[in-house]
């Protein structure tokens, strides 16, 4: 099951559960060489920095590393609010004098011969670190600090001190605290777009409370999504030990930089096994500037439905390469309707970088600030082309992703009823009901949905539709008509 702090939630990812957090623990030597140096602070402590790792008795050590480092990880403790019982006094059914009756024990809160038994206020920790010292920013992971009454924040000096929400986004598990106090100590924040496979990291918490915890490891995958943990993601993978408690520490390269905020691990016990999350700073650092700004986030919209290509998908729209995102509608009025997308293009990059898929390209446009202006590369058949798109804000709340299990191209349509097109309506093949739930519905066909094409090739009677699809592949792409737009559904 997946464990976020200390909170089980239902398992996304193979029958394994996530669980969040991650940290390490220090010691301070005296060492042969200098300290790593960290260089040419900008905005957000973002720094350019050279790496040196230094020796103590002939042996390479990374204690003065630490010793920069957790000076800027913080313990984040949070008290919330008492959830209420069935026997709280403004419950309704508590209202009635025939059922109040029945609530006179000696815990109960219209017992008068007693004191009144007050409810504990919920009490968890998670970790933060100070990525501006100057204003004394913190950031944190959204769930560590979510319903929060108070929140204080302990130094590694053990000073206390009480922290104000500036604000939090439940899509990226990102939150933004700030502190009144002097002499903090800031971790310049690294490009995580510049670490690879195998770079050695380290993370730093406070995991099962044991603070300034640290352990290192190496990156085992970039650009992790799908996961369901949050519903934008990005995820940095490495082994190095992360546990609960862990929530909102420090992943930092052997710069000394900051390059992910530590969120989540795959552990069924509830405990590592050497697979753990982390926010890359790509995606956090624009999460925090709009909540410096701003308090909260606006998220970007195009006004597209997409979904990934296959080398099956590629294969039957004539496609020569399986990456991208596959555009299935286009919503009118919307910016990439303005901009002239259609269903069935195949989005390949953003300003002159690749897109790998749908996550990728959700997650550039979602946390794009709105207005601003992309250039999309498409491929429309076999003709590349260059489309700029501004980004609008969307007001819906961003969903986990869903899978479905394979099927075949005739399973994927049972439950629908075919006819050929009359007189007057379009030329295709009229879908005339669906049974809901059935899988046709799943795979996302209506009644009065008119099938103009399979795989880029019309098909014009029901027996053509039938033909079509006995002789495709696994995924196989439908070009629909639904009240005048057009619609790709991808069947599988």
């Amino acid at each position: 099951m997946t464990k976020r702090s200390s909170r089980f939630l239902p398992a996304a990812a193979a029958a394994a559960a996530l669980a969040l957090a991650v940290p390490l623990i220090s010691s301070t030597f005296k060492t042969d060489t200098a300290p790593v140096a960290l260089m040419s602070q900008s905005p957000f402590g973002v720094a350019q920095a050279e790496a040196a790792i230094p020796m103590r008795d002939g042996m390479p050590t990374l204690a003065p590393l630490i010793e920069r480092v957790t000076p800027a990880v913080v313990n984040v403790s949070v008290k919330g609010k008492s959830e209420k019982t069935a026997l709280d006094e403004d419950n309704p059914l508590l209202q009635n004098p025939e059922l109040r009756r029945f609530f006179q024990g000696p815990n109960s809160p219209f017992n008068q011969q007693q004191p009144q038994q007050q409810a504990k206020p919920r009490m968890s920790s998670g970790s933060g670190v100070i990525i501006d010292a100057k204003h004394g920013y913190i950031l944190t992971n959204h769930h560590v600090i979510d319903k929060a009454a108070e929140i204080t924040v302990t130094l590694k000096d053990k000073r206390e001190v009480t922290a104000k929400l500036l604000g939090s986004d439940e899509g990226t598990d990102i939150a933004l605290l700030k502190i009144d106090a002097d002499n903090l100590t800031e971790l310049p924040i690294g490009d995580s777009n510049d670490m690879k496979v195998g770079d050695y990291v380290v993370a730093v918490g406070n995991p099962f409370g044991l603070t300034q915890s640290v352990t290192s490891g190496i990156i085992s995958a970039m650009g992790r999504s799908g996961l369901n943990i949050e519903g934008y993601e990005d995820f940095i993978q490495t082994d190095a030990s992360i546990n609960p408690g862990n929530s909102g520490g420090a992943l930092v390269n052997l710069k000394g930089e900051l390059i992910g905020i530590n969120t989540a691990i795959i552990g069924p016990s509830g405990g590592n096994v050497g697979i753990g999350f982390a926010v890359p700073t790509s995606m956090a650092k624009g999460i925090m500037a709009q909540l410096v700004a701003s308090g909260s986030v606006s998220r970007g919209r195009i006004g597209v439905s997409i979904q990934n290509m296959s080398p099956e998908l590629a294969k039957n729209l004539g496609i020569d390469q399986a990456r991208g995102a596959l555009v299935g509608g286009v919503e009118k009025g919307t910016p990439a309707d303005s901009a002239g997308l259609k269903a069935g293009d195949v989005i390949t990059g953003i300003n002159g970088g690749p897109i790998d898929g749908a996550a990728e390209l959700r997650n550039r446009v979602g946390l794009s600030p709105v207005g601003t202006t992309l250039e999309l590369t498409v491929l429309r058949g076999g003709d590349s082309k260059k489309v700029k798109v501004t980004i609008g804000k969307s007001a819906e709340k961003p969903q986990k992703a869903s899978f479905e299990p394979q099927k075949s191209t005739r399973e994927a349509v049972k439950g629908a009823i075919f006819s050929d097109a009359g007189n007057g309506r379009d030329k295709g093949v009229v879908v005339q009901d669906v049974e809901q739930g059935s899988p046709a519905w799943q795979a996302g066909l209506r009644a009065n949905d008119v099938v103009v094409g399979v795989n880029r090739k019309p098909v014009h009677s029901a027996d053509e539709l039938t033909a079509a699809l006995n002789g495709s592949d696994r995924q196989t792409a439908l070009f629909l008509k639904r009240d005048g737009e057009d619609l790709l559904v991808v069947i599988q």
